[in-house]
């Protein structure tokens, strides 16, 4: 039988879920109070074939996306696209 629990309670936990789903458990995952998806282990002739989380090098990736010279992303996207392209915020 599923688990169940929304987005939010996955992104605060997701790799303690990763490690409960590696061990056999599924959830149904909820996004504004319906169901979404549904996260279950993959076939076990694949399970050795996955990287444990720690070795994932885009886990362990630094963060991206700070501006060094100091502008707001509007000001990147307008530099980039264009007056017409940048969002509005």
């Amino acid at each position: 039988m599923d688990k169940t629990i929304n987005a939010k309670q996955l992104r605060a936990s997701l790799p303690e879920t990763v490690r409960r789903v590696r061990r056999g458990e599924r959830f149904t995952v909820l996004y504004r109070s319906r169901p979404a998806f549904r996260i279950v282990p993959v076939e076990e002739g694949l399970v050795e074939a996955a990287a444990p989380l720690a070795e994932d090098p885009v886990y362990r990736a630094r963060a991206v996306g700070r501006s060094g010279d100091g502008r707001a992303s509007r000001d990147h996207d307008r530099i980039l696209y264009g007056a017409r392209g940048a969002r509005k915020r």
